[in-house]
């Protein structure tokens, strides 16, 4: 347990210091968090540290849920349970179903929740501000961990309450994904009506401001759920307070194309809303996306064929006289073994203000893993105008076109007898945010918000997409696996169904569990 005192978020403002020792001290082995623990404010800013602690410790598993299974990301080689993922081949005994470090993070938010106001009434230098602001950053990470979770799982535990001792309920039933989606939006707006979000932090070491939940994470976590559950005028409503926001720490879109390079070297960018930080150098942290994708002719991780394809498409789409910005040298590099050319993944490893000196790769993988930018939300907010109707398009469009002159590319134009919403979808929409934002954990759920769409109306297609890109699997067994609307979730470990009694295993998977 000692080794969690490093579990800072950053550098110098969240050290954990001798209060969280005492705290780590108390833990039992099952990291109960006791009452002796709660008696400053000092407090509860470890145990909110904690929480990013364990929200880096998921990282990994998180970018495979988001980018495996829609297969613009691969593995070859050394991952079997990547692999078994990206083939929709899992039975529930691999350890990339497990959901413990997610639920970490929720525990850490739930004894933040239930314990920061009595320690206002105990440190008379705990100001509701400052208490406020605990809990808003709290349920932004309850909010954010059950969103990973419910579009993962589609049912899960839902618990709101601190797991503090032995006496605490440890069985407990799935809840609906309509009750989770439901408390996840109560969380954001419980956090942004205490107004108690913050804006930017004043002691802004390691970039709080970005590496901490604010007010703008806030606002993009409600605008991506609210287009989940097809709320399509909230999630305008929510981008829209990023969008047009004029406070001078805002998040602010990128407009300059040279620029783009800085969103992910050195990162906390103009353009972050909210990312998980690394630091190589002070706490020599690892197991982000620059670990996670190496490079080489034979990487953990790789670009898929079809896009490869797709990024080589985007570089040849430059405007003339410009030179490419998100593609190569961008979001990737080709290389080859005389053979076989490997699409290496390269925004996590660039370590250079030119991009384009190979030998200029990140000497720590310390990049940083971006959960929300703006290009992102503008994205969203794309996405939603195409679903409201044909008289949104040009909007939409228009977006779209925003994000591609920063990339210094060609602007699309809607054809003029395009009457339906899969192609806008598939041929402006989805192309868009696949190439913009490759890697960054997004894929699958972009995918999986457009299958279920109108009613499942494109399933079929959404099928298509996957057997389109996935070249690991028979394209008959990703049709026939993909029907079942069960499989495009993770089952749940066989661990989890073991020592929870009230757990039943998810419909598609052959662990019936207690059932």
């Amino acid at each position: 347990m000692k080794k969690l005192i490093y579990i800072g978020i950053m550098a110098g403002s969240l050290l954990l210091n001798s209060s969280c020792s005492d705290w780590l001290d108390l833990l039992p082995k099952n990291e109960q968090v006791t009452d002796a623990y709660w008696k400053s404010k000092e407090d509860v800013e470890a145990v909110i540290a904690s929480g990013y602690y364990y929200m880096r410790s998921s990282c990994q598993s998180l970018l495979k849920w988001g980018e495996l299974r829609g297969a613009s990301i691969c593995t070859l080689t050394g991952d079997k349970d990547g692999m078994k993922l990206q083939n929709f081949q899992l039975d529930g005994t691999e350890a990339i179903c497990k959901w413990e470090n997610m639920y970490q993070v929720i525990n850490m938010a739930n004894v933040v929740i239930a314990h920061a106001p009595g320690v206002r009434e105990i440190d008379d230098t705990y100001t509701e501000g400052a208490m406020n602001a605990h809990l808003s950053e709290a349920y932004f990470m309850r909010a954010l961990m059950y969103f990973y979770l419910v579009r993962n799982f589609k049912e899960v535990p839902l618990v709101t309450t601190p797991y503090e001792d032995d006496s605490t309920p440890f069985s407990i039933a799935k809840s609906s994904e309509e009750e989770i989606l439901k408390q996840i939006k109560a969380d954001v707006q419980t956090a942004l009506d205490s107004g108690g979000a913050k804006e930017f932090y004043d002691n802004d070491n390691w970039n709080a401001s970005k590496g901490r939940a604010t007010k703008w994470a806030l606002y993009a976590l409600m605008s991506e759920v609210s287009l989940w559950t097809e709320d399509y005028d909230t999630c305008i409503k929510y981008a829209d307070l990023l969008i047009n926001a004029t406070a001078s720490r805002r998040p602010a879109f990128i407009t300059i194309p040279e620029n783009w390079y800085t969103i992910f070297n050195p990162g906390n960018s103009n353009e972050s809303i909210f990312e998980v930080n690394w630091d190589g150098n002070t706490y020599s942290q690892t197991g982000g996306p620059s670990a996670m994708y190496t490079t080489g002719t034979n990487p953990n991780y790789q670009y898929s064929t079809k896009m490869g394809e797709d990024l080589e498409n985007d570089y040849e789409e430059v405007i003339a006289g410009k030179d490419a910005v998100r593609s190569w040298y961008g979001a990737f590099i080709a290389l080859t073994d005389g053979e076989n050319t490997v699409h290496c993944i390269w925004k996590y490893k660039m370590g250079d203000t030119d991009p384009t000196n190979l030998d200029a790769i990140r000497l720590k993988d310390d990049a940083n893993w971006i959960i929300y930018r703006m290009a992102d939300v503008m994205l969203m907010k794309a996405e939603a105008l195409i679903w409201k109707g044909k008289e949104n398009w040009q909007e939409a469009v228009d977006i779209i076109n925003q994000i591609r002159t920063r990339a210094n590319l060609l602007e699309k134009t809607i054809a003029i007898d395009e009457e339906d919403e899969s192609s806008m979808m598939e041929n402006y929409l989805l192309p868009e945010r696949n190439i913009e934002l490759a890697a960054e954990g997004k894929r699958w759920y972009d995918m999986i918000r457009y299958a279920k769409s109108k009613n499942y109306a494109h399933k079929s297609a959404f099928i298509a997409l996957v057997q389109q890109y996935n070249t690991t699997a028979n394209a008959s067994w990703i049709r026939s696996v993909l029907q079942n609307e069960y499989a495009w979730y993770l089952p749940i470990h066989a661990d989890e169904i073991e020592n929870n009694t009230l757990l039943v295993q998810n419909p598609y998977y052959g662990i019936t569990g207690n059932n």
